[in-house]
């Protein structure tokens, strides 16, 4: 990001390609940007209209089903108080190594 002091908000999207300016409306389906002369149309805008109506995520670990925190438990899972959903953190993963034993495997010899 080159800038925060600008914000995307309702009615105020700032540019995605500079950040630098807000957009200008040019019709229902694009804006411009007076700084750096970029065109944003069709399913881009769309998609910024879509991304601003979302709720802010007010906590460190916000949850799928929309509720702003979810609890890290003891053993290092997030839990979520309002669905039940639990995640385990990617920085979990790199402690977990796959281990084949070879007598868990099983070969098929069929011939026809």
């Amino acid at each position: 990001m080159k800038g925060l002091s600008l914000r995307s908000r309702a009615g105020s999207l700032v540019c995605p390609l500079c950040e630098v300016d807000k957009l200008k409306a040019r019709g229902h389906s694009s804006a411009s940007c007076a700084s750096c002369g970029g065109i944003v149309n069709g399913a881009t805008l769309e998609a910024l209209r879509q991304i601003i109506a979302l709720p802010d995520a007010l906590g460190s670990h916000a949850c799928e089903c929309g509720h702003p925190e979810m609890r890290r438990l003891p053993d290092g899972v997030f839990h979520c108080s309002d669905c039940g959903s639990e995640v385990l953190p990617l920085e979990a993963l790199g402690r977990f190594e796959m281990q084949v034993d070879s007598s868990d495997v099983q070969f098929s010899t069929d011939e026809h």
